[in-house]
């Protein structure tokens, strides 16, 4: 008997009819002789509209409340859920992230998991129920609902299976697996049968919107084997596992991009010990997550720096520096908006040299300006004006032949 924990995005129970439509997949699942516990979203777009709602209430929403109203989503989607299996002939019982024993820090609307204890739901699954949990949010130590973020679902499943040292956890979603590239922007682009942690761990960081970072964090670290599959095709997906020989060979294994991007600089700082930690212990302050950050040659004292942050964070953070480019002693703060941050991944990346020079090179062939450039060991990424976000995914999935080498090599 296989211990199998399965997520639901909100893709997938958008509806009554798409509910039911799980509900028969989940009971497939248990009727081969598998435990299984399902973790879901809340439905479609109804995070998005608590949100918007929240909005016309107060433009600052206090986000302890916050948590409060969002964790709602997900308690409507567990019920629907369990009496969906109960019409289908399966034994089922429905648990909030609380009662199903997902403990987190204070941290409102972007809480980290401390613990788990699931007792409640092993009970359930010793008497031959299937648990469903409602994913993306928690209780802190000082009993508050907490929610893990946006894809915290994700999280949520990952984790359990951990907790419960599951066969597998199955990410159910609107596409059937991970792709090369956006195949809504490359036609090429070709499903992965197998990925690396670290590989996937980088596109999901970089733009790719498959899976939420910190799930595949949490499952390298607790080597949680992850099936990314489509909630409405029967198809085999993408496993996420643990590197495995061969993997090198391919040089890149994707191609990502991410929109989502602003870049800001601080000019003519002065280059004295302390004031990098003065500008970004501002922007931490702010709860402000920095991305790529360039530091220019110091001349005659002063320093440019230029980093970017999320788009939605674009105007706070750049309320945050004036103040800050004042108090220091900077010449002021320019802003962009119309950026975007395209990246090659490849755990081949360690034993191949020339990467970057070929990507770089890619991108001049197409008359795009690289403004700013970041390395791993396993990814590069280049900060381009946002209008040839597309044009730079095609042009370097061509030029490192991915979908073939990949496909070649699987």
């Amino acid at each position: 008997m296989a211990l199998i924990v399965q997520k639901y995005g909100g893709s997938s129970v958008a509806d009554a009819e798409k509910i039911v439509n799980v509900a028969r997949r989940v009971a497939e699942t248990a009727a081969a002789s598998n435990q299984v516990v399902v973790v879901v979203s809340a439905m479609g777009k109804t995070t998005d509209g608590l949100v918007t709602l929240a909005g016309q209430i107060t433009p600052a929403a206090d986000p302890r409340e916050m948590d409060m109203l969002l964790a709602t989503g997900e308690q409507i989607t567990i019920a629907l859920v369990a009496m969906a299996l109960q019409r289908v002939g399966v034994k089922a019982r429905s648990f909030t992230g609380a009662q199903a024993g997902l403990r987190t820090n204070s941290a409102h609307t972007t809480a980290r998991i401390t613990r788990i204890e699931p007792w409640r739901v092993r009970q359930a699954l010793d008497a031959g129920e299937v648990a469903v949990v409602a994913g993306f949010q928690g209780l802190s130590e000082e009993d508050e609902i907490a929610t893990l973020g946006r894809g915290g679902s994700d999280l949520t499943g990952v984790a359990l299976a951990a907790a419960l040292k599951a066969d597998v956890c199955e990410i159910y979603t609107d596409v059937d697996g991970v792709y090369t590239a956006d195949p809504n922007i490359v036609p090429d682009a070709r499903k992965l049968d197998r990925v690396s942690y670290d590989e996937m761990l980088e596109m999901a960081s970089l733009g790719a919107k498959v899976l939420q970072s910190r799930s595949v964090e949490f499952a390298k670290k607790w080597d949680v084997a992850v099936h990314v599959r489509s909630t409405f095709k029967r198809d085999p997906g993408t496993l996420v596992t643990r590197e495995e020989s061969g993997m090198e060979e391919v040089v890149v294994t994707g191609v990502t991009h991410d929109r989502d991007q602003a870049k800001i600089s601080i000019l003519r700082v002065p280059d004295r010990p302390g004031i990098a930690g003065t500008v970004f212990g501002a922007i931490a302050d702010a709860n402000i997550v920095v991305d790529m950050i360039v530091q220019n040659i110091s001349r005659d004292g002063y320093t440019d720096m230029s980093f970017t942050v999320p788009r939605g964070d674009f105007r706070r953070a750049v309320a945050t520096l004036e103040g800050v480019s004042a108090k220091v002693g900077a010449q002021g703060v320019l802003s962009d908006e119309r950026v975007a941050k395209v990246s090659i991944v490849g755990v081949g990346m360690r034993s191949h040299s020339g990467v970057a020079s070929r990507m770089f090179e890619t991108l001049a062939r197409e008359s795009i300006n690289i403004q700013m450039i970041s390395t791993s060991e396993i990814a590069v990424s280049c900060v381009i004006e946002d209008k040839y976000a597309e044009l730079a995914v095609r042009a370097l999935h061509d030029a490192f032949e991915v979908g073939r080498a990949r496909a070649n090599a699987g």
